[in-house]
């Protein structure tokens, strides 16, 4: 949505209006005698406003290095000559290679900053990005009053222009259809406009019988500017789909960090039961803190028909699930139900088709001995009064077992992945503040390096013994439900207030959760709200460069199957809105750990200022402290630097080449060739 800041914008940016055209910019330096440096960094000249904050939030999180200057703030330094280049070993050194303002001049009319910014710009062929600003001549748009608009844009089908498919976002398959959640709360607000001589419209919307222009580059001067001409936020998809394409132009194409779309989704408790909630109760029955449902117990399981579907439905769709098994829990069920289970046959017949991960034998709780005579449970003590830990010897039973039995049948697993029932053995607040503290041998004693946690209590890696967690985000659909309609019940008793029958959960956490304004209708409620609402938050990890898996449960693959039509709408969504060029990256959870590691020791030394990145000419050079990996995108024909020859760089994504690199043996540096 955009803020009362960004409002203050479009009004300041008329009194901008003719800045540029005030601004004396000097001519064109002679060509040096030497190629000059250009630093693989981005200076960000901040406002404060969500247009400019979504930048900034696309750099840092896809590796992208920058320097930040608040104008707000009375310390900040003077963007003038010095500022913005230098020499160095006898070379002119630029020191961005890019830039963003949160309009074409924020600096004010007849601004010595503009000035120099613009000279800068002009001399280095270095690009800039108006992250939000209005339509007029200065930014190479007509008036809205000239076959434009302005106004909210919620709802609003734009596309991609033929220019934009041959520029910046080819990548996308051509639709950038705005946001419009709620029809009570405006979320986007802009102009639309007809593009003047030197402006080349990249994003347009119709705007009656014609189109107009929302995203388009300004070339004047011997600069080029990127126009955006609508507020946003960070999280709003039309933002998200330009995002890659916005941080690609400014670059030229070629910068630190690098950009995946990441989507996987682990299924939780293959082989054991999981207990149903119970509509009369308000709760499930089996759960300690289920009052009244002792007698009442239900479990929903997958049958051997639902794993045939699963296995079509794989194949129709292209995506694999990951499935994570408790070999021991199901043979209890086999053995409880007259040693008879079709299911388990019918996975086993199509292990292949499937990643497979271990979720321990039987499902236990692997972390504190729990006392659930109390609700919340507790951790019991002994008689000294210190907790009791479930063993290191009971732990490793649990994973080796699972590994040995599916040993037994075939299945492939990679043994340095676990996920435990519940996350458990990982610490629980309240009631558990810290690991088991015979969590980390019996992971040792495994050979586990990637132990999966629940991304809503813990969303950032973090070391358990010499393993690392994979934070998994949880899908709102629920493991104690097996139809729609028992979904649409639970969620209802979760988000609605106590006036309209609900736990009046909503109305004690308002900073978490939003009460709904009446209950969901039982038969539709699941299909027609919860799904879309699910779908919208799966598909803004997926375009957020967000490695972490989502996680559900067997349940959600049974009876009425409820997963799928989430699982149908990101998917279906995701390739509508975007080229095969850019496909959705369906990793394990070790790669994701891996990721994950390596982001966080690349985020750290970009913080210490320990890496060197510049281009010089068709030339990219690279230094980061050693055991730390870079990712770097460069264009298509890239090559790599050997101690003996070169190679093709990186791997092939979004139109550009991209990977993490390291210097090869004897050399010191990463050192790219660009075509």
């Amino acid at each position: 949505m955009v803020t009362k800041k960004d409002r203050m914008n479009r009004i300041a940016a008329v009194c901008f209006a003719a800045a540029i055209a005030s601004v004396a910019v000097p001519g064109a330096t002679a060509q040096a005698a030497v190629a000059p440096r250009i630093d693989l960094r981005v200076l960000v000249v901040d406002d404060g406003g969500s247009s400019v904050e979504a930048i900034t939030a696309e750099l840092r999180d896809t590796g992208v290095p920058f320097t930040r200057v608040d104008l707000g703030s009375g310390s900040r330094p003077v963007v003038n000559a010095a500022f913005l280049a230098d020499t160095v070993d006898g070379r002119p050194r630029a020191k961005f290679q890019g830039v963003v303002l949160p309009n074409e001049n924020p600096f004010g009319a007849g601004s010595a900053e503009m000035a120099a910014l613009a000279a800068y710009e002009t001399t280095y062929g270095i690009r800039q990005v108006d992250a939000y600003t209005w339509a007029h001549p200065g930014v190479g748009l007509e008036y809205t009053d000239n076959g434009g608009y302005s106004g909210t844009l919620d709802g609003t089908q734009a596309a991609v222009t033929a220019a934009g498919k041959a520029g910046p976002f080819a990548y996308l398959g051509g639709q950038v259809a705005f946001e419009d959640n709620s029809a009570l709360i405006p979320e986007s607000y802009g102009f639309m406009a007809k593009p003047r001589p030197g402006y080349t419209s990249y994003v347009d919307a119709p705007v009656g019988s014609g189109r107009a222009s929302l995203v388009g580059e300004y070339t004047h001067d011997g600069r080029s500017e990127l126009v955006v001409t609508f507020g946003y936020n960070q999280h709003q998809q039309q933002f998200r789909l330009l995002a890659r394409g916005i941080v690609e132009w400014v670059t030229q194409g070629v910068h630190l960090g690098q950009e995946r779309n990441y989507f996987a989704v682990h299924v939780d408790d293959v082989f054991a039961p999981d207990a149903r909630w119970s509509k009369e109760l308000n709760c499930t029955p089996g759960d300690y803190a289920c009052a009244g449902g002792e007698g009442q117990e239900s479990t929903i399981r997958m049958t051997a028909a639902d794993a045939q579907y699963l296995a079509q439905w794989q194949t129709s769709k292209n995506f694999k699930l990951d499935l994570l098994f408790n070999a021991g829990a199901g043979e209890e069920w086999k053995t409880e139900h007259g040693n008879t289970d079709a299911l388990t046959a019918q996975l086993i017949a199509d292990k292949a088709k499937y990643r497979w991960m271990n979720h321990t034998y039987t499902h236990p709780f692997l972390g504190c001995v729990q006392d659930t005579t109390t609700s919340p449970w507790t951790c019991t003590k002994n008689a000294q009064g210190a907790v009791n830990w479930m063993s290191r010897a009971e732990i490793s039973a649990q994973i080796r077992d699972n590994n040995n039995w599916a040993a037994s049948k075939g299945i492939t697993t990679d043994r340095s992945e676990l996920v435990t029932g519940e996350h458990s053995g990982l610490k629980t607040f309240p009631q558990q503040g810290q690991d088991n503290p015979n969590l980390a041998g019996a992971l040792a004693d495994n050979g586990v390096k990637w132990a999966g946690s629940d991304n809503s209590r813990e969303p950032v890696q973090r070391p358990v013994g010499a393993a690392l967690t994979v934070p998994r985000y949880p899908m709102n659909v629920y493991y104690n439900t097996g139809t729609n309609a028992e979904m649409a019940d639970e969620y209802n008793w979760i988000y609605t207030s106590r006036a309209h029958g609900g736990s009046g959960i909503c109305e004690d956490n308002p900073g978490t959760s939003t009460c709904l304004p009446a209950p969901l209708d039982a038969n539709t409620g699941y299909l027609g709200y919860i799904v879309p609402a699910e779908a919208r938050t799966a598909m803004r990890h997926v375009l957020n460069n967000d490695p972490r898996p989502h996680y559900v449960h067997q349940s959600n693959l049974a009876e009425d199957r409820t997963l799928y039509p989430v699982l149908n709408q990101v998917l279906d969504s995701y390739r509508t809105l975007y080229a095969p060029s850019a496909p959705i990256v369906n990793q394990s959870m070790k790669e994701t750990g891996v990721e994950l590691q390596r982001r966080a020791a690349w985020n750290a030394a970009v913080a210490a200022n320990q890496v060197t990145a510049y281009r010089i000419g068709k030339d990219v050079t690279v230094k980061a402290p050693s055991g730390v990996v870079a990712p770097v995108t460069a264009p298509a024909g890239t090559k790599k630097q050997l101690l003996l020859g070169t190679a093709d760089f990186g791997t092939a994504y979004a139109g550009s080449r991209s990977t993490w690199t390291a210097p090869e043996l004897l050399q010191s540096a990463v050192t790219l060739h660009m075509p």
